[in-house]
């Protein structure tokens, strides 16, 4: 690696949009270019680095990435700026022609930002990292890093094999690979010698781990549990199909997996389900939260619901609507479908419009309300085990417990401590329990 001396002093600014994968990555960044030397810009000052890790789900997406990039060139000008990410990778030609982008970096380049870096800042040439052109992911880059509040983040896994019609997640990060649980696991020990006591385990489909390594998701699930130190680790995300009876008995059982999943539905409709291409229908969907329930009847189930897909008809919302009403879970995450190019779903006839999939939206959000405002009131009155870190009010910390309940707490404590908290009741807004 080249000496790293002429990235000394400099300031850099952050700035993510999108998944958890990203937040990890970036952050995995910030801190490598922190052991070189560079600084995060502070409030007022001009950065020497610009680094913005962007997002392509939906063409909203797309906007607010352009936007932040806009922003950041405003902001800090002359400085170096370097766009990777999804929205990159993607449409790499129209993020390079942005005025005051530097450099754009494919997914495979994503782990190289400090050589570029260190030869853009000794005018070296750089001509060794092409805008786009190449194939998405081909290679795991690990991290494991903690963002501005206390949990950490693993990346366990990229990519995806499932190809979903309405998904361009595929071309963006290419096929599924993995790192080693060996590796995996000693990346855990390492933010326990931190001081983390929380970890986040990511990835674009994690219950696909192993495809690299010939190893399997329960026996990574296993393997992590064991790691001293780490109190707390929660599963971001898993496909419905994906969550085994296996790992489901395990997460009841283990010592440090906490009751909480998070398993995209994305439609209560098996037609809809069809025409997405998804791998599992509406009886499978339903059979694995109520099996979560039954194991762990206090654990929080958020689930991904997408709305105004193409071919979803007025009734087939309908009967989607119910399926979703009927089901024992604690949050929906509502999103409205975006046409995205190259995607098999434009084929698919009948498209929703805009102002449908508005209404449909607010529909489930009424859902998805009064769901999580049921599963907070039923631990009104109990004792629960909370992890604190400070909020943006003073005096106030904020945390979540075991069941990620969302909890306010004034009282003593410090940031990154777990304390047995009683919660009394809502807070002004709704959003949280207030706890003593």
């Amino acid at each position: 690696m080249t000496d790293p001396s002429n990235l000394q002093g400099k300031l850099a600014a952050y700035f993510t949009l999108g998944c958890k994968l990203n937040f990890a990555e970036t952050s995995t960044i910030a801190q490598k270019l922190t052991e070189a030397g560079v600084r995060t810009v502070r409030k007022g000052e001009c950065a020497d680095i610009c680094i913005v890790n962007t997002c392509s789900v939906t063409e909203v997406a797309d906007h607010k990435c352009r936007q932040a990039i806009h922003k950041l060139v405003r902001q800090h000008p002359g400085a170096y700026v370097i766009v990777m990410g999804c929205y990159a990778q993607l449409k790499p030609d129209e993020v390079a022609a942005i005025e005051g982008v530097s450099l754009v970096l494919s997914q495979n380049q994503k782990g190289k930002v400090l050589e570029y870096l260190e030869a853009a800042f000794s005018k070296s040439d750089i001509a060794s990292a092409p805008v786009g052109g190449e194939e998405a992911g081909s290679l795991f880059v690990p991290s494991c890093s903690r963002g501005e509040r206390t949990r950490y983040f693993l990346k366990v896994q990229d990519g995806c094999n499932y190809f979903c019609t309405y998904c361009t997640i595929p071309f963006a990060r290419g096929r599924s690979r993995n790192g080693s649980i060996a590796s995996l696991v000693e990346q855990a020990r390492q933010a326990a010698a931190e001081g983390g006591k929380e970890i986040v385990i990511t990835g674009v489909n994690i219950g696909d781990f192993g495809r690299t390594t010939g190893e399997s998701f329960l026996d990574l699930l296993r393997a992590l549990d064991g790691v001293e130190g780490i109190e707390r680790y929660r599963i971001s995300s898993i496909e419905p199909n994906l969550l085994t009876d296996e790992v489901l008995l395990f997460c009841a059982g283990s010592r440090a997996f906490m009751p909480h999943f998070h398993i995209p539905l994305q439609s209560g409709s098996d037609e809809v389900l069809r025409l997405m291409h998804r791998r599992y229908d509406t009886s499978l969907f339903y059979n694995k939260v109520s099996r979560a329930r039954e194991l762990m009847p206090d654990c929080f189930i958020g689930v991904d619901v997408i709305v105004g897909t193409r071919g979803e008809t007025a009734a087939l919302f309908d009967e989607a609507e119910r399926f979703i009403d009927s089901l024992p879970v604690s949050q929906l995450h509502v999103f409205s479908y975006s046409e995205r190019p190259g995607t098999a779903a434009l084929r698919i006839p009948h498209v929703v419009r805009p102002e449908e999939k508005h209404e449909r939206s607010q529909r489930l959000l009424a859902i998805s309300d009064r769901k999580l405002h049921d599963f907070y009131e039923r631990f009104i009155g109990q004792t629960r085990p909370v992890l604190l870190e400070h909020s943006r009010q003073r005096g106030v910390y904020n945390g979540f417990t075991d069941n990620y309940i969302k909890v306010e707490y004034r009282g003593q404590g410090s940031d990154n401590h777990i304390l047995p908290l009683h919660l009394v009741g809502f807070n002004a807004d709704q959003t949280a329990l207030i706890a003593e």
